[in-house]
Parts: structure tokens; sequence; C-alpha cells
């Protein structure tokens, strides 16, 4: 069942988040933009209300919460009512994926870096975004996740788990970026295929 409860009720307050964090979201989206390269042909895996896959040029998405799905569409994403474990698309159609913050949220990481692996063609790649349950930061989240509106449900990973996750769903890691002008324990790792 997806986690979806938290973003169905909130999904105003994760935009204005994006909003009252505009130098933490831009450089988040400089360090993405920097692993992504000149790539479009890509898929935004719980792509919320599609503020990472619009200026990087993705222009198709997966979204589990109709509120942050509705939000994505008027910034006009195509984006499909679907989980990360079940994507709606053929195999190997896209050069890339990108999935921000969404690894924490599912019910079955392994099953959906298995799905981003089946619909990336042969040497496309992955970028996993996530806050690095071993930082500073990742720490005080954890540990003050049940008072969080958004945390709540999550899982937070280390980078090592997130390798072995990958290296499970035929990824190789390749290289990792934090972000650089902040010290929010955010990650982002690029695998692959």
């Amino acid at each position: 069942m997806a986690k979806i409860e938290s973003f169905e009720k909130y999904a105003n307050t994760y935009e204005e988040w994006f909003d009252k964090n505009n130098s933490m979201y831009e450089d988040e989206l400089k360090t993405i933009k920097k692993l992504v390269d000149n790539h479009t042909n890509g898929l935004d895996i719980g792509c919320g209300t599609g503020r990472f896959a619009i200026p990087l040029n993705i222009q198709i998405g997966v979204e589990p919460s109709k509120q942050m799905r509705e939000l994505a569409k008027n910034k006009g994403l195509k984006v499909f009512d679907s989980v990360a474990e079940k994507l709606p698309f053929k195999s190997e159609i896209f050069d890339f994926a990108i999935m921000i913050t969404t690894i924490c949220f599912l019910d079955n990481p392994l099953k959906a870096l298995q799905e981003a692996n089946r619909v990336i063609k042969k040497d496309g790649f992955l970028i996993i975004g996530f806050i690095d349950k071993g930082s500073i930061v990742g720490k005080k989240y954890y540990s003050t996740k049940k008072e969080s509106k958004f945390y709540n449900d999550a899982t937070f990973y280390t980078a090592d788990e997130v390798i072995s996750l990958s290296e499970g769903a035929d990824f190789t890691y390749s290289e990792r970026m934090g972000v650089e002008s902040t010290d929010n324990g955010f990650v982002f790792m690029k695998f692959i295929k």
C-alpha cells in the first residue's frame, strides 16, 4: 500500500517547503543536473508535484498521490497514477530515471529498483536522491519522524544500504554527490544499468 496519506493531506505544504527553502532546493537541483547532464528521455519515479522533473526537462512521471499528481499535471508534466513497484511502461524505453526522496516511502524498494532497471535502456542510469540515515540531519529526521507530517511513515537508509539494494537490482554504483552549499544530509547517487 503506497504511503501517500500525508501527501494527500499536505500537498500544498509540500509545495510551500520549496518556496521557503529555495536556496536548498536550487542546490539540490544543481547537483542533480550535473548527474543528468544533457539527457532528457527520463522518468521521474515518485515525481510529487514535478519540482525536479520539470527543470530537468523530464516529461513523464509516476505518482500515487492524487493531490500531488494534480499539481504536477497543472505544471505540464504527464503523470501516471502508479507506484514504483509496478511501472506502467514497456521495457527499456527511458535513457534514465530519477527517484528523489522516493526510496524512503516505498513498500518494497528492491522491487521498485528492479522495475526502474526494467524500464531503463541498456547503459542508461538511475539517480537516487535521499536523506542519508547516517548523516547528522538524517539522524535528526529519524529521531523526530513520528512528529513529521511527511516522514512519519518513512524508512531511512544509509548510502551503503542504497548501494546494496541497487546492486541487488542489477545496477552498478557509479558516483555520489552531496548538496554542495548546504549540510542537509541529502545525497545523490548515480547507478548504471
